[in-house]
């Protein structure tokens, strides 16, 4: 669309000027259809995945001390935050029904954010599709031999590449650094470099450029091809990493199960999520409508300034359409979202599975960080803060959603899950200049 003026964008889709003007858009996406279903991909590989996951929980033990515990199982928990509910209420003036939980993927084991489960997992997949190619393990095999020096010799020959803002690129160096693997991440611009400091501690060969994060992945895969041992992991159309991420939705049914959560037509189920290109948001979003079918209301939550899943859904062009074709520059504390075209891959699949999107300023990232510190005692990534924004969003002005899927009155039995996707391993100086930032934008608000 780079040679469309934006005028002529703004007359065919005359929501992308409010976009274009930075302000914080709820869109309903009109599409959405109560019983889903889709040519691009199956639930028959989330069970796949699940499947895999659980054949190298062997592994992942010994490699992992972390996970003895959870026997080998990457997964988070689910919590209240009724504080911050209440402290969200007031900031924003704006009552808002329901039950609030947290997903705590900022706290995933390994690697500290939702990209544990799609990032890791695909490098799972790779590293046992190397191994079953070249007669050196069966799927009957227990998994806990890949921690042997053997294995680690014969990953060595081999690499994995990956374009990332940072968290993607964190998961899959941790990953493939620890089997064996040589790991080329190709950073974008906007990748904190704490981030990329890790990486190489890790022994990750760390790629930096000036541009963003469409650039970094287009030269990875483009010197992935050069080299027929690399293989390049790509976040805009990998079914590996959705996967990956759609296992999610299985495992939250039990946990819902567990503490009594309900989700039926008089208790409605709204998930908020972060989104970048797409893959993490995506293949949760995937399986939470396919297991929890109408009644699962979703939310991708995108910065103002890199709205690209918005406007890829709100016309249809998905990757055809960049944040810089109506005049964004992709700029945002949100590092994980700093990301100008979406997943055409992803967007496809999306078309009737999500109920809408929205936007947030980056200063309202912030609001919320300080105030999950103070109510909860609880530190996340600002981007991991785009979710809180969610519930704001929709009983501002969600209405017309609301009332055309019959929810008003049901609010008050509504569960809103917001998906912390960040967070727990940001450095502590980091979190101190984060913190400082939040105290900032407080003074600024009073």
């Amino acid at each position: 669309m780079e040679n469309e003026p934006k005028h002529e964008l703004f007359n065919q889709y005359p929501r992308l000027e409010e976009l274009a003007n930075h302000e914080t858009v709820l869109w309903e996406n009109t599409k959405r259809e109560k019983k889903v279903q889709t040519n691009h991909f199956s639930m028959g590989e989330v069970k796949e995945a699940e499947e895999t996951l659980k054949r190298f929980s062997a592994y992942l033990k010994i490699a992992f001390p972390e996970l003895l515990e959870s026997k080998g199982l990457i997964e988070s928990s689910i919590q209240d935050i009724p504080f911050m509910k209440k402290a969200l209420e007031k900031e924003f003036d704006v009552l808002l029904p329901g039950q609030f939980i947290l997903k705590c993927d900022h706290a995933l084991p390994i690697s500290g954010s939702i990209k544990a489960r799609g990032g890791i997992f695909e490098v799972l997949r790779h590293a046992e599709r190397l191994a079953i190619a070249k007669g050196k393990l069966t799927k009957e095999d227990n998994y806990a031999v890949l921690a042997t020096e053997e294995f680690q010799s014969f990953f060595q020959q081999y690499t994995i590449a990956v374009g990332s803002t940072g968290n993607l690129g964190l998961s899959i160096g941790i990953m493939g650094k620890k089997l064996g693997f040589n790991v080329v991440v190709h950073m974008s611009s906007d990748a904190k470099e704490w981030k990329k400091t890790l990486l190489r501690e890790k022994g990750a060969t760390v790629i930096e450029y000036d541009a963003d994060y469409s650039v970094a992945v287009e030269q990875g895969r483009r010197e992935a091809e050069q080299d027929p041992m690399c293989h390049f992991i790509d976040d805009e159309n990998s079914k590996d990493l959705f996967a990956g991420y759609a296992v999610a939705a299985k495992r939250l049914k039990a946990q819902f199960e567990k503490t009594n959560i309900t989700v039926d037509k008089a208790h409605p189920l709204f998930v908020y999520l972060p989104c970048g290109v797409g893959g993490g948001p995506g293949g949760v979003a995937y399986g939470i409508r396919e297991i929890f079918g109408e009644h699962a209301h979703i939310f991708f939550a995108e910065p103002v300034a890199s709205p690209c899943m918005t406007m890829g859904l709100m016309t249809g062009l998905h990757d055809e359409i960049s944040v810089e074709d109506i005049g964004l520059n992709n700029k945002t504390e949100a590092d994980g979202l700093a990301v100008g075209r979406a997943s055409k891959f992803v967007g496809k699949v999306m078309e009737t599975y999500v109920s809408g999107c929205y936007t947030v300023k980056d200063e309202e990232l912030f609001k919320s960080l300080a105030l999950a510190m103070e109510v909860e005692g609880l530190f996340l990534e600002p981007s991991a803060h785009a979710g809180m924004f969610g519930p704001i969003q929709l009983m501002k002005n969600g209405q017309s959603y609301l009332e055309k899927h019959d929810l008003v009155d049901k609010m008050e039995q509504a569960t809103h899950l917001i998906w912390a996707t960040g967070g727990s391993m940001v450095p502590v100086e980091m979190r101190e200049e984060y913190m400082a930032k939040a105290m900032q934008v407080a003074k600024i608000n009073q």
